[in-house]
């Protein structure tokens, strides 16, 4: 032969080297997206909880504002109920100290104007006037004690406005509501000095009915915030006098979570309190957000899920890239030896290298057997290449199938080459079914050939035909070492190999192709283990049918090579 000679066919098929993907790459990566999604989910939730902590001190302050608008309220119906009582005598200031006082007996109508006592309350009420000049208390109406002259004496002190004085011990239910007259500037006393004070004595019971009025009177929040609820049934509001004790309360029950800071009217001595009930709290413009935990788990659940899922579909990119690799290097083995082969013979042919006419057909014999080995690995090539775009297109036509193997089983023998198997067919000359030619060859070659290269040394391979429930049965039985139990399925897959090894023939798409023009054709194809050992693959075609019996054949053997 010629000196060395490298093939561009063999530069070709020279196998890919793949870099792998480490798997601790993508198991970091998801990693640090799972650490980036709790870390947002965990985020979202402290915004969450930081919008909640302001919605609830802005419902405090809310509350906080309908408690002074309350007293704002209870402060202009107190004004509205005695400023014209009280206006004849105070509404002008006097002209000197010196000046005469009118008599209590001018703001009688003062006590018609402030509630009655609740039922049952004995207290009388009268009207009064303290003159700050003497100290002299005055008064009309019922009469009043000494006792209650002495506390007005000195609880009523010069104020701005309406003022008030409330009793404590035995006089705790009395309340004097007052204004105070003051003097004009002049020579003979401050401008503005306090003259006398006018006012009513009444019961604390009176004032809780005057709150009762002042409540509808104004909204204590405006209409935006409130969405139009009305006051009554706003918040839970609490009125008390200057000793803490209660004086008036009113709206829905409600805790101490939406409650506001008191207000206070030190003029009137009145506490106001307010409190919003959740049921409330869920409905004003600003509520308090819902927890959105449970949300942002399930984000992150499905989050880690998904992770989960990516990382799994990587290790199976990764083996399949791995698979591809293992295919690469195996086709092209399965290629570059059949090829060596023709480049040899023919460059011995070319070159006249051979001794005689026996010796040219036994090179032209190995060319032409392994170009036929060439031409069925491409056409399983490129029936798994179809196979993967869902173009294999199958024409069965029913048909007798025994002479069709027969046909198969002569197309094989150049393919056994060397191989010393034996090949024993039993055919059942009556089974029809419709199949496509070129698919079941393709079939019965792929299983052979499996068979012919894991049937073990000096064994044989058995090929049956019958007919089993409507379904033509064919059979490719060897004596090799047969397919692990946990394999059987996984065979059938691309790239799939039982022994990886480089020196082990095989692409691993044969079976796959099987399996492929078996579905097309409606069939299911397996693998079982025989009593004795081995490997039975089995094909089972549907619409098959038992044709009147012609002839009997007798089951053939073979051992190959054949000359």
């Amino acid at each position: 032969m010629r000196g060395s000679w490298t093939s561009p066919f063999s530069r070709l098929l020279q196998p890919t080297r793949t870099r792998a993907f480490s798997p601790m790459r993508p198991s970091v990566l998801l990693t640090l997206t799972l650490f980036l999604a709790g870390l947002l989910a965990f985020e979202a939730q402290r915004a969450t909880r930081s919008h909640r902590v302001t919605a609830e001190r802005a419902l405090r302050d809310y509350a906080s504002v309908a408690a002074h608008e309350l007293l704002v309220s209870a402060s202009e119906e107190l004004d509205d109920l005695l400023a014209p009582a009280l206006a004849p005598v105070v509404g002008s200031p006097g002209a000197s100290p010196y000046d005469s006082l009118p008599a209590p007996a001018a703001i009688a109508a003062a006590l018609e104007a402030v509630p009655a006592c609740a039922e049952g309350a004995d207290v009388g009420r009268f009207v009064f006037a303290l003159d700050f000049r003497t100290g002299s208390v005055s008064t009309a109406g019922a009469p009043a004690a000494p006792a209650l002259r002495n506390w007005l004496s000195r609880a009523v002190r010069p104020a701005d406005g309406l003022a008030s004085a409330w009793g404590t011990g035995a006089l705790r239910d009395r309340v004097a509501l007052y204004r105070v007259k003051t003097i004009r500037y002049s020579g003979f006393a401050a401008h503005e000095a306090p003259l006398a004070a006018y006012g009513v004595v009444v019961c604390r019971s009176a004032l809780a009915a005057v709150l009762s009025r002042a409540l509808p009177r104004r909204p204590l929040l405006p209409p935006s915030v409130t969405g139009g609820i009305p006051n009554a049934e706003l918040a839970a509001l609490d009125v008390r006098a200057p000793d803490g004790s209660a004086l008036w309360s009113a709206g829905p029950a409600a805790g101490s979570e939406y409650a506001g800071a008191p207000a206070v009217d030190s003029a009137r001595g009145l506490t106001s309190r307010a409190a919003f009930p959740p049921a409330v709290a869920a409905r004003l413009a600003l509520v308090e957000p819902r927890s959105r935990l449970p949300l942002l788990l399930l984000l992150l659940a499905l989050t880690a899920g998904l992770g989960v899922i990516a990382y799994r579909q990587l290790r199976r990119e990764q083996e399949l890239a791995r698979l591809r690799a293992d295919f690469t290097s195996s086709v092209s083995h399965e290629l570059r030896t059949p090829l060596t082969q023709i480049l040899l013979y023919a460059e011995t042919l070319e070159l006249g290298r051979v001794a005689g006419e026996d010796d040219r057909r036994q090179a032209l014999g190995v060319i032409v057997q392994e170009a036929r080995r060439l031409a069925h690995l491409v056409e399983n090539v490129l029936q798994y290449s179809r196979a993967e775009r869902r173009g294999t297109l199958l024409h069965p036509e029913r048909r007798p199938l025994a002479p069709l193997v027969r046909e198969i089983v002569e197309r094989f023998a150049p393919l056994a080459g060397a191989a010393a198997v034996r090949l024993r067919t039993e055919l059942d000359e009556t089974v029809l079914a419709p199949v496509d030619a070129d698919a079941l060859t393709q079939i019965l070659l792929n299983l052979l050939d499996n068979a012919f290269r894991h049937g073990g040394e000096g064994g044989a391979v058995i090929l049956r035909l019958d007919l089993h429930d409507a379904h033509a049965r064919l059979e490719v039985e060897d004596g090799g070492p047969g397919v692990p139990v946990d394999m059987r399925e996984l065979i059938w897959a691309p790239f799939v190999r039982v022994d990886r090894r480089p020196s082990v023939p095989g692409s691993g798409i044969g079976l796959a192709v099987v399996r492929e023009l078996v579905r097309g054709h409606g069939g299911e194809c397996r693998v079982e283990q025989p009593a004795l050992g081995g490997a039975r693959f089995v094909v089972e075609l549907p619409g098959a049918a038992r044709a009147p019996i012609v002839a009997a054949t007798p089951s053939a053997e073979a051992a190959w090579p054949a000359s």
